[in-house]
């Protein structure tokens, strides 16, 4: 049995300020039959806190997990997608991942 192929593997992206829709929507297509990837934290260590090698180390984690995902899902409450997010799209894009968005773009 191929396991790579069995389950469609989703990283979310989106501000780490929309937690319970994060939470919501890893629920969702977890049980849907994804597996699903998400930020390493959330409102625990606030951004301001976090420094410039720690930023770009998080940033590089969030990238390998779009590598080894099939798609990304953008968490865009609102319609708002941050610099980061717009970030992790291009680099979605470039990958030739699948790309959704919880709310329509405008």
């Amino acid at each position: 049995m191929n396991i790579k192929n069995k389950y469609n593997i989703i990283t979310l992206c989106g501000s780490i300020k929309f937690k319970d829709e994060f939470m919501k929507v890893q629920e969702k297509l977890t049980l849907d039959g994804n597996i699903v990837f998400t930020p390493s934290f959330f409102n625990n260590v606030k951004k301001e806190d976090i420094d410039n090698k720690t930023k770009k180390m998080l940033d590089e984690m969030h990238k390998q997990k779009i590598d080894m995902s099939d798609e990304i899902y953008v968490i865009n409450l609102g319609g708002y997608i941050g610099e980061s997010t717009k970030s992790e799209i291009e680099y979605a894009k470039l990958k030739g991942k699948n790309i959704s968005y919880l709310e329509n773009i405008k």
